[in-house]
Formats: C-alpha cells, sequence, structure tokens
C-alpha cells in the first residue's frame, strides 16, 4: 500500500464525536486512561492473564522492564477499531493483540496516548519501551528503530451511501477528497494521484486534511468532502458504524505490513516479541484479538523482525 511514510490511520472516538458523526464504539478489551487524551502520559496498566506467560521470553526483556514487571507502550487512540478512546477507556484491535502478547511476555502494559508523530522518538528516547498504532513498516522506520510485523492492511476510498457523485478512485482529478494528515494516504497516495491529473491535464483533487481520521469521515458524512481514504480496517468500520450514511468504494490496494516499535539497540525485545505473537497465534490469542473488531482478514502468519520492505 502507499507505505505510510510519517504517518498511521486515525479515527477518533470520543463522546462528542459520536453524535457528530453518528458512530457508535462497539468491542472488546480495553484499559482505563488516567492521564487525558492529547499528549498524554499517565495511565492504568493492563495485567497480563495468570499463568500464561513464557519466562524465556520475560528474559529476554529489557532489565528495566523485567524489574518493574511493566511494558511502557505509546499509542495514539484516535483510530478506530484499532486504537481509540471511548470516554476514559482506551480499546482496539491494537490494544487486544497487545495485550495478548504481554501476557506471554509475563509483564503489565502501562499505555500512554500521544500525538502520532511523537511516538517513534518516545521509543528511541526510552519514554516507551515499545509503541503500538498501527505503524506501517517502512524502510525509513527501520532505520530508526526494529519492527515486528503483527498484520497487514491496505488503502481503501469511502464515499456517501450509493456513491451519488459516482466517484471513481481511479479517477478522481477535480474531486474533493478528505483525509488525516500525516498517513499514507495523505503523503504519499493522494500527491502521487495529484501528480498524475496534472500531468494528463486535469483538474489536481482538492484534499481537505484533517487531524484526526474522525474530522475526515465526518466531512464526507455532511457533504463537505465527496470521498475520503483510509487504512482498510478503518475505512470498513466507519462505513459500518455510521450505518447507512457511508459506503466503501473500489477494492483494497497497496497492502503492507504493521509492526510493533521497538529500540534499535533491544534485539532480544524485539525477538520476544516476535516469538510472543507466533504463540498467540498458535493458541487463539490472536485471533481472538482481531476477530471482534473485523479484523481477520489482515491476520498474518510469520512475524519477523525487521521485514525486507520497499
Amino acid at each position: 500500500m502507499p507505505v505510510r511514510s510519517t504517518a498511521r490511520r486515525s479515527l477518533l472516538v470520543t463522546v462528542g464525536a459520536l453524535a457528530a458523526v453518528g458512530l457508535t464504539a462497539a468491542g472488546c478489551g480495553s484499559d482505563s486512561l488516567s492521564g487525558g487524551s492529547g499528549s498524554g502520559s499517565s495511565t492504568t496498566s493492563a495485567p497480563a492473564p495468570t499463568g500464561s506467560a513464557d519466562p524465556a521470553l520475560t528474559a529476554m526483556l529489557p532489565q528495566s522492564v523485567q524489574d518493574s514487571g511493566v511494558l511502557r507502550v505509546g499509542t495514539n487512540a484516535e483510530y478506530a477499531p484499532n486504537e481509540f478512546l471511548e470516554g476514559t477507556t482506551i480499546k482496539g484491535m491494537d490494544i487486544d493483540v497487545m495485550n495478548a502478547v504481554a501476557a506471554k511476555l509475563g509483564v503489565e502494559v502501562e499505555y500512554s496516548n500521544a500525538s502520532f508523530d511523537s511516538l517513534l522518538t518516545g521509543v528511541t528516547g526510552n519514554r516507551y519501551d515499545a509503541a503500538i498504532s498501527s505503524f506501517t513498516i517502512t524502510p525509513e522506520r527501520l532505520e530508526q528503530v526494529n519492527m515486528v510485523q503483527y498484520y497487514n492492511a491496505g488503502t481503501q476510498w469511502v464515499v456517501a451511501k450509493g456513491n451519488p457523485e459516482g466517484i471513481d478512485p481511479d479517477n478522481a482529478c477535480g474531486q474533493t477528497v478528505s483525509v488525516q494528515t500525516g498517513t499514507t494516504q495523505s503523503d504519499d497516495d493522494l500527491p502521487a494521484r495529484q501528480e498524475a491529473c496534472t500531468s494528463a491535464g486535469e483538474p489536481e483533487i482538492q484534499v481537505l486534511s484533517f487531524d484526526s481520521q474522525e474530522d475526515a469521515t465526518a466531512a464526507v458524512v455532511q457533504g463537505r468532502a465527496k470521498a475520503m481514504l483510509a487504512d482498510s480496517p478503518v475505512a470498513a468500520y466507519a462505513v459500518e458504524q455510521t450505518g447507512d450514511q457511508l459506503e466503501l468504494a473500489g477494492d483494497v490496494y497497496d497492502s503492507a505490513p504493521y509492526g510493533i516499535v521497538v529500540p534499535k539497540a533491544e534485539t532480544d525485545a524485539a525477538q520476544a516479541i516476535s516469538t510472543a505473537l507466533a504463540e498467540i497465534a498458535e493458541d487463539g490469542s490472536y485471533e481472538a484479538a482481531l476477530t471482534p473488531w473485523g479484523g481477520e482478514n489482515g491476520a498474518v502468519t510469520e512475524f519477523p523482525v525487521n521485514p525486507a520492505v520497499s
């Protein structure tokens, strides 16, 4: 997929947004936050289920994590169904996957909700032991950190129900399209499409960029944009949660892997997470984390550290 260059993909679900966009949050697996949803720092921990730890994996974690029994994980909870806030509760597919991994590692998870752009520097600066936030694995990111593949996602377009404007994702020149700022769709996909439009003598796509996917979704619901682009699981979830107001357009394309982010020096910890993912795939916990969120189509069978990507 257009590899998420400096970004992720996002849908923030808050109480106010539920009314504005017509979304209703659903699913299982959550952790209450004691901090806010902005630059957030403090959270409550998610206890690992009793009796499921693999001591060999625990021993591969940094000594500070072994001593505290807590894995500090950064996320940007604005990307339903992958990670989002419902009131003061953080939940989502990625959160359920990370909690299942932590159970195998024998630690609790302490989540910090922060801006997406701050997460990589939070990991490299030792603010977090890891980060999970729908990060596409890219060569640029692999220069800074280790990334452990755990999922595969593509890009999909969303339009108003019935596609009254006749939007064709392959010929959207001159159309108004909404997108979350900093995503692959914003930074790679749409610029390439705009260049193709101008090269063909057609008008550019008019891009409405928003800090949150919630606002990008609302722009289509309210008619300010004719279409939007988002990661495939996010697009599908937005359609589901807005009832009969939106529908998917075209096929999923440019699939690419998501990765859990670990500091570059912590190769043993990255391998421990990879092995933990393989173990939860074997015992069914991985499937159980994906299915409630409709994420099973992006499941992977291998969980490599730093897979080759282009």
